[in-house]
C-alpha cells in the first residue's frame, strides 16, 4: 500500500478543487483573463456572478487557505485534521456546487 504524507495529500485535494471550480466555471460561462488562476480568483469570480453564496465562499476560501499552506512552505506544517478537513470539504464541494 502506497502512504502518502500529510502535505502531499492536501496539495492533491487542492488539485481537485481547482480542477472542480474551473469546470463549475465552464459549466456557467464564466471567463477569467488568467491563464492559472488561483482557487481564490476562481472563488471571488463565483461568488461575484452568483453561482454560490456567501457561505459557500468562504468554506471555499477557508479549504483554499488549507491548501495553500500544504502546497507553500510556511511557518508550519499543515495538521492531519485540517487536511482531513480540507478532503471532506472538497468532497461536500464536489458534491454540492456544479
Amino acid at each position: 500500500m502506497l502512504k502518502i504524507n500529510v502535505r502531499a495529500a492536501g496539495s492533491l485535494a487542492g488539485v481537485v478543487l481547482e480542477n472542480h471550480l474551473q469546470r463549475v466555471m465552464q459549466n456557467h460561462h464564466v471567463t477569467v483573463s488568467k491563464k492559472n488562476p488561483t482557487i481564490s480568483e476562481m472563488n471571488n469570480l463565483l461568488k461575484s456572478n452568483e453561482i454560490y453564496d456567501l457561505p459557500t465562499w468562504k468554506k471555499v476560501e477557508y479549504l483554499g487557505s488549507i491548501r495553500n499552506l500544504c502546497s507553500h512552505k510556511k511557518e508550519r506544517e499543515p495538521k492531519k485534521q485540517e487536511v482531513e478537513e480540507l478532503i471532506a470539504g472538497v468532497n461536500k464541494v464536489i458534491k454540492e456546487v456544479y
